[in-house]
């Protein structure tokens, strides 16, 4: 079983205990994880990387960063409720407010890692490192490093940021608690264990530091390389379901690709309940916008309300890491209902749209043209005696980042898929067209 005196540890990752006296009592540690995240470049810069609809003129429609922050929202709610419900069972010293400043910071830094263009941008860099015209770049790989490029993942990227890259860069990135570093952990498994949909949180240079975090929190190891997850991520994971189920359909009424009357009587089904009085309030609104907004906040109401008891109903199989599925799956029928034909609209109508294909087939282009210019001449790097002229000013662009020539070429892969996965939307479109000769 696991323990929650080990689970919410407060220790950091990369900084010695401090066992001097607080003497900033108004943040906890786990408060000073949120912030440390808030104030990071990488998650600043997620307000210009796709969330649906990349590029898009809307500034209605969410971005990375917007998104973020209200599965942030979300998380801390479920947080609170959870804690209240907990308190007999968790440290004296930890309090409601702590989970839910646990689960906040987990939910903020949930999609720190992605790269330009969003999902779209992982399958273009990972298509790319599967191309039999690239396989000579490979040669020297390891089969799980291999299958790390090949398989490249948001989350296990993101993983990295938080450990290795912001702040203390390799010497504990932003130095968060383990209990935040655990919840942020949807797959705390390494590539080996990715499957047909290629989920994981940690490439084989971190699989030192998910070992550590596992052993701080007394995660269970399944498999060598794979762990239970922490329980609190489950609370994160619903969070972030509950806010792109619901608020992607209203991203789809605001750029016109679903009609209102269609998504009405779907929140309706995740509001549940007698809905009478909700549908007098929803006529009476003045806009659209209005409408949305009243149907939003009372379908994310039920949704905390009922992931929280399924959480605590669920809390021992939790522990135990024997819990299999997602919090949403153990809510009532009409409410996993309702969130299920909510997705299964956003991938027919908006997913699918012709000027989303369109933008996600040239976001393709934009990254093969990055990953020619910098994986080739971090491979020329390596093998020639001299490196071209035009090569090292490729190199030359990454700056702190770019590789040395005596390291392992793993490492030096790893160090330009930080440089381009770390890239805005609007980055790395215009470093497209200047490395490929298309700048003015």
């Amino acid at each position: 079983m696991m323990d929650w005196h080990r689970l919410l540890s407060a220790n950091r990752l990369g900084a010695a205990r401090d066992n001097a006296p607080d003497d900033e009592l108004s943040r906890s540690d786990f408060h000073k994880d949120h912030d440390r995240i808030v104030f990071s470049s990488p998650f600043r810069r997620l307000g210009r990387k796709t969330q649906v609809h990349p590029l898009t003129e809307n500034d209605h429609v969410h971005t990375r960063l917007t998104h973020s922050i209200e599965v942030g929202c979300v998380g801390r709610s479920l947080g609170l409720i959870v804690g209240e419900q907990l308190r007999h069972e968790l440290p004296a010293h930890i309090s409601p407010y702590d989970l839910g400043a646990i689960i906040q910071a987990a939910c903020l830094a949930h999609d720190i890692g992605n790269p330009p263009f969003g999902h779209a941008g992982e399958y273009a860099i990972r298509d790319w490192f599967r191309r039999d015209d690239h396989a000579y770049l490979l040669q020297n790989l390891s089969p799980n490093e291999r299958r790390d490029l090949q398989t490249f993942e948001g989350n296990a990227q993101g993983f990295r940021v938080v450990t290795q890259l912001e702040n203390h860069r390799f010497e504990g990135g932003m130095r968060l608690t383990y209990a935040t570093l655990g919840t942020t952990l949807k797959y705390p498994w390494t590539s080996e264990f990715a499957g047909e949909k290629g989920k994981f949180s940690c490439y084989q240079s971190e699989t030192h530091l998910l070992e550590q975090v596992a052993l701080e929190l007394g995660l269970p190891e399944v498999a060598p390389g794979r762990w239970a997850r922490h329980p609190l991520s489950y609370l994160m994971e619903a969070a972030d379901d509950i806010c792109y189920a619901i608020l992607d359909l209203e991203d789809g009424i605001e750029i016109g690709m679903l009609p209102y009357d269609t998504v009405e009587p779907l929140l309706m089904k995740i509001c549940g309940g007698d809905t009478e009085l909700l549908q007098m309030e929803v006529a009476a609104a003045p806009s659209v916008r209005r409408k949305i907004s009243l149907l939003r906040g009372k379908a994310i109401g039920r949704c905390v309300t009922e992931v929280a008891k399924a959480f605590i109903k669920n809390h021992k199989k939790l522990l135990a890491g024997e819990f299999s599925g997602d919090m949403l799956g153990d809510c009532p029928a009409s409410l996993r209902h309702g969130i299920a034909e909510a997705k299964q609209l956003a991938r027919d109508q908006i997913f699918n749209a012709r000027r989303k294909v369109e933008i996600e087939v040239g976001s393709f282009t934009c990254l093969d043209i990055l990953l020619d210019a910098f994986c080739n001449a971090a491979w020329q790097l390596r093998v020639s005696p001299e490196l071209p002229f035009r090569m090292k000013r490729i190199l030359d662009l990454m700056e702190y980042n770019a590789p040395k020539k005596e390291w392992p070429i793993y490492q030096t892969y790893g160090r330009v898929l930080d440089f381009i996965g770390g890239m805005t939307d609007n980055y790395a479109t215009y470093l497209a067209q200047q490395v490929g000769g298309m700048g003015r």
